[in-house]
């Protein structure tokens, strides 16, 4: 475990598939802590490294702890979504990380509003720039909407009888925590702790967050574009925590390792994904629904 309580996820397996041995540039398109980047630099120094975050404070944390190796690495302050359009010698890269889960660092942070098992206000928010929290959708958004937005980023099934409670309760009290939401969505799905059973509400807290962020906007735009500017050899590893995203990385890996009109831009190196091993889900519990996928440019 690195400082602060940051974990990267299937550390090793990112490494060996990205073979960080080479010289030459990596771009870590959702920088975080700057666990995997971190252990780049460290290994290779004849790496260079680049890191995206749209979430500011991680990143002024990424900074300090990335310190030693300050020559070496430009860290944006930006949606990695943009990196296509930037004036990058992708000739030189030869390895592309995407983590898209969140950081121990921002669900330890009650202010975020990340944690439905820590009180604090209902924000989750990456960028704090952005205008839209989870307070002004449960508070704003129509019941069609919200079920529509439970049922589609939560994948849950009582969406439409969850979104009608929550205008219910909002036309009589505020709804201002996390702590609020939940025992809501305790009542709503009769929850009592059961040993191998995921909390109802990471899955509304996930639905919100997606919608919020925006996270699955653009993904396979830009996995699509980011590749077909990538030199031969390179690599592309991408992480997911959830279905959703799982399957937007898959299917657009195997359009770009077989498309229809044209020749393949890639040759997919995990069949099926990627997942932690036992023991690392036992050292680290959030590990336990990680995917990667890795491809690489032909």
């Amino acid at each position: 475990m690195n400082g602060n309580g940051h974990v990267p996820v299937l550390i090793q397996e990112v490494l060996d598939y990205l073979d960080i041995t080479r010289k030459g540039l990596y771009i870590d398109c959702t920088l975080g802590l700057g666990g995997h980047s971190l252990e780049i630099l460290k290994r290779n120094p004849q790496a260079s490294l680049i890191g995206f975050d749209i979430d500011e404070k991680s990143l002024l944390e990424a900074k300090k702890r990335m310190g030693l190796y300050s020559d070496r690495i430009s860290l944006l302050h930006s949606d990695f979504r943009y990196l296509p359009d930037l004036r990058i010698d992708f000739q030189k890269v030869k390895g592309i990380l995407l983590d898209l889960g969140l950081s121990s660092y921002q669900l330890d942070s009650p202010e975020r509003g990340f944690s439905y098992s820590l009180e604090g206000p209902l924000d989750m928010r990456m960028d704090l720039r952005n205008k839209i929290t989870a307070f002004k959708i449960i508070h704003k958004y129509s019941e069609y909407r919200l079920a529509q937005i439970f049922r589609d980023f939560g994948e849950i099934r009582p969406a439409k009888r969850l979104a009608r409670e929550i205008v219910s309760r909002r036309k009589a009290t505020r709804i201002e925590t996390t702590t609020e939401l939940r025992r809501i969505i305790e009542e709503i799905f009769r929850w009592r702790p059961q040993k191998g059973k995921i909390h109802p509400a990471a899955k509304v807290f996930q639905a919100l967050r997606i919608e919020i962020n925006q996270e699955l906007k653009g993904l396979s735009e830009f996995l699509e574009r980011i590749t077909k500017k990538l030199p031969k050899k390179s690599r592309i590893a991408a992480i997911s925590f959830h279905s959703l995203e799982d399957r937007i990385i898959k299917h657009t890996f195997l359009n770009l390792a077989a498309p229809e009109d044209y020749r393949p831009f890639l040759k997919i190196l995990t069949k099926k994904p990627v997942i932690p091993s036992e023991d690392e889900i036992a050292f680290n519990f959030r590990s336990r629904s990680a995917k990667l996928r890795v491809a690489e440019r032909i």
